[in-house]
């Protein structure tokens, strides 16, 4: 979970880091994206129906958010989160999640790959794999999880350590659950949930809302400062802010990092979004009602609030 100054960038999008299918297109307008999203939204509730005993959750299979990487004022590169489609480990349910990294400076180009299964019931991780392709330094991990045992083991060497959360979360589900939380402004959350003892607790602290234009695109933001007891992107030492959509979605639109002693901020800016199908009825009523109040509160525009 360290993050090495030269790799630092590499690692913008794991924003809880221990902390966001279908492919999507760049906002154009208004009426571009509500035609998209409902056509490609149909398509998807075809093909996975509800499910009562799913977790609540603002996300579901399809989703697909890309983003523009950039330190201080160079492009980076483009890394996008995915909601690939439901798997199975072990027997268990899961959400195959993939956040993927691909660009980087001149000489220093990058190519990572994050994959998470989490439980569709209780959203805890099952398995993570994280494949690493950067500038002197390449690396591929894969963990599975056995809470009934609370352990975790390592396929690629055969190593094995305690689990920390008899629910255990790793990095990129982190970020998932936290979009499930009610971000409370003022408020602080503590979690221990990390799979790693050495990462917990996680602390969440909601600072205030905002406004954050992406693509043309206005979204009302709730601000957030997360703060991991390992150094890196967002260790104590650093500061940081994301931006979640003040509505049902919490989708990441922007993010801002200072790590100490690296040259310029790390930012983070959603280009496009498309929404997937919550599993959970509730959920997806809900993304539901969410997309038809958008419309008709700004249908000429690209206001979203």
């Amino acid at each position: 979970m360290n993050s090495p100054p030269l790799k630092a960038f590499a690692k913008v999008l794991l924003a809880f880091t221990l902390p966001t299918a279908v492919a999507g297109q760049v906002v154009a307008g208004a009426t571009d994206i509500v035609f998209d999203q409902e056509s490609i939204v149909d398509s998807l509730s075809a093909i996975y129906p509800v499910d009562e005993w799913a977790a609540e959750t603002p996300w579901g299979p399809g989703e697909h958010l890309v983003y523009q990487v950039k330190v201080g004022i160079f492009n980076a590169g483009e890394g996008h989160m995915t909601v690939e489609t439901l798997d199975s480990v072990r027997g268990h349910q899961t959400y195959r999640a993939v956040m993927g990294i691909r660009g980087g400076l001149p000489g220093l180009r990058v190519d990572d790959k994050y994959t998470t299964w989490m439980d569709l019931e209780t959203l805890q991780s099952w398995r993570y794999i994280r494949e690493i392709d950067e500038p002197f330094y390449e690396s591929y991990r894969h963990y599975e999880f056995y809470p009934d045992r609370r352990i975790w083991h390592r396929t690629d060497n055969d190593e094995s350590g305690p689990l920390a959360s008899s629910l255990p979360l790793d990095d990129i589900a982190f970020i998932y659950f936290i979009r499930r939380l009610p971000l409370e402004i003022g408020k602080t959350y503590s979690l221990s949930r990390y799979f790693k003892e050495d990462g917990n607790p996680v602390v969440i602290q909601v600072l205030r809302r905002d406004e954050y234009e992406a693509e043309g695109v206005i979204y009302n933001t709730i601000v957030v400062k997360p703060i991991i007891q390992t150094g890196g992107l967002f260790g104590q030492g650093g500061k940081a802010e994301l931006h979640f959509t003040d509505d049902e979605r919490r989708i990441l639109v922007y993010m801002k990092s200072n790590i100490p002693k690296f040259p310029g901020s790390l930012t983070l800016h959603l280009r496009s979004i498309q929404e997937g199908v919550p599993l959970n009825p509730e959920s997806r009523e809900e993304a539901t009602q969410g997309r038809l109040n958008r419309a008709i509160a700004e249908p000429d525009t690209l206001v979203r609030r």
